[in-house]
């Protein structure tokens, strides 16, 4: 039945055509976003996985400036401690040098002096963002530093930190009160009264530390003893140096592993909602074709109801 009331045929290539229209947009707002799922009505699973993750991402990045921070850190006390190694072994060998015979003691302790400024130098200038590991003072007291090393979240959702910890009472070099005089019974290695085991096993402590030792007027006995407890000194600062370059390892390499899952997540989420370039646009030719028919048939449709004119001429 042919009616002037009712064109059918116009209505269903309209709702053809709204439907390519429909299609037309989403394909183009994939393409200029280059998202398939670009908010929650698009795909609510997806879209909330993609957000949470991101979110994880964005605190990894804040975690690798951290890292950053931390290995600053253990990269100053281990130069130091490093620095501070050499300065030791220079005074171990003046020490040698003095247990000649006949020797100008005084004029050897006028080197080792300077040496010594040099370890107070170094151990004061180790300071990175406000802390010194090498260096204690009350306002930069020696204990357990921290640095985020990654974000965690478990199956369950709950999110937690993991920490890299370095107590630095190993790395103390130097400790002085609030008056400025070295603490001889605290973590400094450097300020504390120099022991050594000797040869029954029992710990010799002597009345000075490295820093306040003076060989002017020493006897072989007391050289003897002296470089002894240089040498112990010498043995601990190379412990330390050990542990400040295996947490430095440590660190580089967490820094390395964040930088790769921050790359796996971003990698994950875009599988997720990233849209297929290639497929959009062979989509949108397509729906562009599919336009361009539903056009030309709402268009015969309206002539059909032109031609009903003709019946009555």
């Amino acid at each position: 039945m042919t009616s002037i009331m009712t064109n059918s045929s116009a209505m269903a290539a309209i709702a053809t055509l709204r439907s390519i229209n429909s299609s037309m947009e989403t394909t183009q707002d994939r393409i200029s976003s280059g998202y398939r799922v670009g908010s929650a009505a698009d795909n609510s699973a997806y879209w909330s996985i993609a957000t949470t993750m991101r979110s994880d991402n964005k605190a990894l990045s804040t975690v690798q400036d951290a890292l950053g921070l931390g290995a600053a850190k253990t990269d100053v006390a281990y130069t130091a401690m490093e620095s501070s190694i050499d300065v030791v072994d220079e005074i171990k060998a003046k020490l040698v040098a003095a247990s000649e015979p006949g020797v100008d003691k005084s004029k050897i302790q006028k080197e080792i002096k300077e040496l010594q400024n040099q370890l107070v130098s170094i151990a004061k200038s180790a300071s990175f963002s406000g802390e010194n590991w090498v260096y204690n003072d009350p306002n930069n007291t020696a204990g357990t530093k921290s640095i985020v090393g990654s974000f965690n979240r478990d199956a369950d959702g709950n999110v937690s930190l993991t920490t890299l910890q370095f107590d630095t009472t190993k790395s103390s070099l130097i400790e002085v009160d609030a008056s400025g005089d070295y603490v001889t019974n605290g973590d400094g290695v450097l300020s504390n009264f120099m022991e050594y085991e000797d040869a029954t096993g029992s710990t010799v402590t002597m009345t000075y530390s490295l820093l306040e030792m003076d060989i002017s007027s020493m006897t072989a006995g007391d050289l003897s003893e002296a470089l002894s407890g240089v040498d112990a000194a010498l043995q601990t600062m190379t412990d330390a140096a050990s542990d400040l370059g295996a947490l430095n390892s440590r660190v580089d390499m967490q820094k390395d592993f964040v930088a790769d899952l921050m790359d796996s997540i971003e990698k994950g989420v875009g599988k997720l909602v990233d849209a297929d370039m290639n497929e959009e646009s062979t989509r949108l030719k397509a729906l562009q074709t599919q336009q361009q028919l539903g056009i030309q048939s709402l268009s015969i449709a309206n002539s059909n109801s032109q031609n009903i004119l003709s019946l009555f001429r």
